[in-house]
């Protein structure tokens, strides 16, 4: 593993320590929404600003939460402990960009008739398995709060949260479909190979984890 954190001269796990590493990372993730917002100000949508926004504002969800995704992988491998502090603070991002894009689609495909989503979830598939993305990291969000594991169980809350791992398949189920009916798959790719990547480094980290605990019998308990 690479000990970024411990060793050389360099040492970023000191500077994610510092009390503005949080601020820096919160300003950051802020940098879409504006960038979102200065363009449909702006008019630089194109013809079709509802459909570019809509997508613009998809794309930065999957982004943020491949983000999120990243944090453990990173932490462990490159032996980055402090990088934990902003795993909630991402994953909560991820909720609020797709949010962003969901109201998009309420506000333009279906005029604030809210109750017209479940009819179109119904007539097409790529719109339920954003709605069910959507609900799952709901209930995530609702309860990422700490005072949640101490209401829920440690055990019970994170097989919970677990469900994050569903909603990246969930979500880029969603981009394909959305790109198919365009025939442009060039993006679906990279995002596909890199949540097949981190997911697949999970799998590995937990078999690996679990080989490596000792074997209880009857006579460890005495």
């Amino acid at each position: 593993m690479w000990r970024l954190g411990q060793r050389g001269l360099f040492q970023p796990g000191r500077y994610l320590l510092h009390p503005m590493a949080k601020p820096v990372v919160f300003t950051l993730a802020l940098l879409p929404l504006g960038w979102l917002i200065w363009r449909t100000l702006t008019g630089q949508w194109g013809a079709n600003p509802a459909e570019a926004l809509l997508r613009a504002s998809g794309d930065w969800s999957l982004r943020l939460l491949c983000l999120a995704l990243a944090v453990t992988p990173l932490r462990v491998v490159l032996v980055l402990p402090a990088l934990a502090r902003f795993r909630r603070m991402l994953g909560l991002y991820a909720y609020f960009y797709v949010s962003l894009h969901a109201l998009a689609y309420v506000s333009f495909d279906l005029g604030w008739v809210w109750l017209d989503a479940l009819a179109d979830a119904a007539r097409r598939p790529f719109i339920l398995v954003g709605l069910l993305a959507w609900l799952v990291l709901t209930a995530l969000a609702a309860t990422s709060h700490t005072r949640m594991v101490r209401l829920l169980g440690q055990a019970r809350w994170k097989r919970l949260h677990q469900g994050v791992y569903g909603v990246a398949c969930l979500a880029l189920l969603h981009f394909f479909w959305m790109r198919a009916g365009k025939n442009d798959f060039a993006e679906v790719w990279v995002y596909a190979v890199l949540i097949a990547l981190l997911l697949g480094w999970r799998a590995w980290h937990f078999l690996t984890k679990s080989a490596s605990r000792p074997i209880r019998t009857s006579a460890s308990r005495y």
